[in-house]
C-alpha cells in the first residue's frame, strides 16, 4: 500500500512540474511591470531588477511568505508558488511598489 501511495504522490508531483510555467515581472522605474498576475499552482515568477538601485521583493501573505533580500540591477530572483490563493507582493525599499498574484 505504501509503495502505491508513493507512486501516486510522485506522479502528481511530476505532472505539476511538467506543466508549470515561468512568468517574468520586471522592476523598473520603482514599479512592477504588472499590477496583477494570474498563475497556476506550481508556476514560478521571476523578478528581474532593471533599475539602477536595489530592490527587495517580499510577501507576508499567508498563502506564500517569502523575502528575496536586497539585490542589484541585472540580478533576478525567483519564487515558485505551490498553493492556491492571493499573494500581495511588495518592495521593502520602495513602499509604493506593490502587486497581486492570484494562484489558481
Amino acid at each position: 500500500m505504501y509503495k502505491q501511495m508513493s507512486l501516486v504522490v510522485l506522479l502528481m508531483s511530476f505532472s505539476t512540474l511538467a506543466f508549470s510555467e515561468e512568468y517574468i515581472v520586471e522592476q523598473k522605474g520603482k514599479v512592477f511591470s504588472v499590477k496583477q498576475l494570474s498563475i497556476k499552482v506550481g508556476d514560478t515568477v521571476s523578478f528581474p531588477n532593471n533599475d539602477p538601485f536595489y530592490h527587495n521583493v517580499f510577501s507576508y501573505s499567508g498563502t506564500k511568505k517569502f523575502d528575496l533580500g536586497s539585490y542589484k540591477k541585472g540580478d533576478t530572483r525567483k519564487v515558485t508558488f505551490n498553493k492556491p490563493g492571493v499573494i500581495e507582493v511588495e518592495c521593502a525599499i520602495h513602499p509604493k511598489m506593490h502587486m497581486t498574484i492570484n494562484v489558481e
